[in-house]
This record gives C-alpha cells, sequence and structure tokens, in this order.
C-alpha cells in the first residue's frame, strides 16, 4: 500500500519554499512549486536498456511514472533503500509540456522558507555534483543547501542520449576487439 503526502495549495509565497531532502549524505532541496507529492516505495518495474540513473517505472493512479536514483544521477552510487527511502514525485517543462517523474532519494527532511537574501550563486569549486544541476545555494542557520535545477538534472534529452552513447561505445569496443583493430 503507498501512503503520499499530497503538496497542494500552491501560492505566491511558495516560491521561497523548499522541500529539502538527503541524497548521498548532502542536504538539497528543490522549490515547493515543482513537488506534487512524496510516496513510499512500491514495486518498480525496471525497464530493459535504460539509462542506468532511471530506477524504473511506477505506477501511480493509472499512470506510468519513471523513477530516476537521485544518487546514481549526481555521479554518486545506487541509493540503497531504507525505510527513509522515498519518492518525491515532481514536475518539470520538458519541449513546453509538463511532465512528472520521480526521484528516489534517501530520505525527505522538511520544508523550508529560504529569503531570497540569503541565496546565493554556486561558487565554481567545494562540489561534486555538476555545475549546471545546482540553481543556487541556500543558506539557512549556519548550513548550506544545494537548490537543484530540476529541469537539467531531469533533461531527458540527456538521459536518453547519455545512455544510446555508452551503448554505442560498448558496441563499438566490442566491434574493435573482435576485429583487432
Amino acid at each position: 500500500m503507498t501512503q503520499a503526502l499530497q503538496i497542494s495549495g500552491h501560492t505566491h509565497d511558495d516560491a521561497s519554499q523548499y522541500l529539502t531532502f538527503s541524497v548521498s549524505k548532502e542536504e538539497m532541496a528543490v522549490c515547493i512549486l515543482d513537488v506534487d507529492e512524496i510516496i513510499e516505495i512500491g514495486d518498480m518495474t525496471r525497464v530493459p536498456m535504460s539509462n542506468r540513473s532511471i530506477r524504473g517505472v511506477i505506477n501511480l493512479r493509472g499512470n506510468v511514472v519513471p523513477v530516476i536514483d537521485l544518487s546514481h544521477r549526481l555521479g554518486h552510487g545506487a541509493t540503497k533503500v531504507t525505510k527513509r527511502t522515498c519518492i518525491i514525485l515532481v514536475n518539470f517543462t520538458y519541449e513546453d509540456e509538463h511532465q512528472a517523474m520521480g526521484l528516489l532519494v534517501d530520505e525527505v527532511n522538511e520544508i523550508l522558507e529560504i529569503s531570497p537574501d540569503a541565496i546565493q550563486k554556486t561558487p565554481d569549486f567545494g562540489t561534486d555534483i555538476r555545475q549546471d544541476f545546482i540553481e543556487n545555494i541556500g543558506r539557512v542557520d549556519n548550513r548550506f543547501i544545494i537548490l537543484l535545477n530540476i529541469d537539467r538534472v531531469l533533461s531527458l534529452d540527456e538521459l536518453s542520449t547519455n545512455e544510446q552513447l555508452a551503448l554505442q561505445h560498448r558496441a563499438t569496443a566490442k566491434l574493435t576487439d573482435q576485429t583487432g583493430e
């Protein structure tokens, strides 16, 4: 049975509110306006030959929704599922259409309001996450929170292109081994 926390009733003040969560021991956040709901992990179906960051698909009220392993997508290892692991359902824009996708995260923490003056540009160093995946850095009390650029992290073109390139590379390498060139 899947339990869900519905995030609804967005207002214009929500633009400064962020849902925080942990991925590979790092605190991250996405704008609350991008979040639909948070659900427990249920049955996930692996899709053959899909990008390794795509953990699988779930059935959500009759709709097929892909689930991205955010840890893997950010260059860390695959998420180890625990009782606190969950899926954040987010909306993002792809070719001018709204798409739904799940983000597999270690745990959800809280909803925080981060004032605009506490948001800073990302420095060019200091993180092992691709710079284009980071929208900004939020400062709350004495800690920093990575504010993700959800459209970049969930780029469908990149997710499908990377896997196709990897498959082509493996096929080329195998062919090269066979021909000795």
